[in-house]
């Protein structure tokens, strides 16, 4: 006979559905920065520190680190770590989305097409990263999800897998960064689209990153993350999604 405290305990999860992945990812592909936790190598205690925030093309965060950082320490001792994303606003910190994820950092190897695909979208989002990401102690990490809690306020747990945050067929990774140079000029569709998000005015919007499930904006110190409704299906269906987006009113 089944255990009747154990039958009749409330499942605290609530099911996975699409409003929740997108919140996930948004939450995860929108953070300028996230808490980072890695195993430290001498005494094996969980250790957390800040980590400025990318992502890859597929929408893997992407993290740049010296060597001379425990983190960075940490990551080459042992892959696992986990990443916290969401930031509190008004109020109680709990009632706030975020997500933790558990991941598997991979390092990237410098003078290779990915770190240089992944240097490039980096910098679009932090460019004052450029006076320090060339230094030779200094690596990028593609940090990959495996699994991820989302609390997305009271009530409202879930678990994601890491495919629910991982852009299925990216497609091919020199089309688009020649899709985010283009938008970098332009500034008028940067400014229509983050006033249409909510965001302030007056901060000098502009297009930081661009992947076939969104696009990034920053305007000084703000971060804003676009999702499309669905995939795009090339960088010129972007194109066109911007321009029928600044024709309506």
């Amino acid at each position: 006979m089944a255990d009747e405290s154990q039958t009749d305990k409330p499942n605290v999860l609530r099911e996975t559905d699409d409003e929740a992945r997108r919140l996930a990812r948004m939450l995860v592909r929108g953070a300028r920065y996230m808490a980072l936790a890695v195993l430290d190598p001498e005494t094996g205690f969980p250790s957390v520190s800040r980590a400025l925030t990318g992502t890859d093309v597929d929408g893997v965060p992407v993290i740049l680190v010296s060597a001379l950082s425990g983190h960075t320490k940490g990551l080459v001792a042992d892959p696992r770590c986990s990443l916290l994303a969401g930031e509190p606003g008004k109020g109680d910190p709990l009632a706030h989305p975020r997500i933790t994820l558990q991941a598997l950092a991979e390092s990237i190897a410098r003078d290779t097409p990915d770190h240089a695909r992944i240097r490039s979208r980096f910098l679009d989002r932090h460019p004052k990263a450029a006076l320090y990401a060339d230094f030779a102690d200094f690596r990028f990490f593609r940090i990959v999800p495996q699994s991820a809690s989302l609390n997305g306020g009271f009530g409202r747990a879930y678990v994601l897998t890491g495919a629910d945050l991982i852009i299925p067929e990216p497609g091919a990774a020199p089309e688009w960064l020649e899709l985010s140079k283009s938008l970098k000029n332009m500034t008028d569709a940067a400014e229509s689209l983050a006033a249409r998000l909510g965001a302030e005015n007056g901060k000098n919007w502009r297009f930081a990153g661009v992947d076939r499930a969104g696009i990034d904006l920053v305007g000084g110190d703000l971060q804003l993350r676009h999702e499309f409704d669905e995939l795009a299906a090339s960088p010129e269906a972007v194109l066109d999604y911007l321009f029928t987006m600044s024709k309506v009113h």
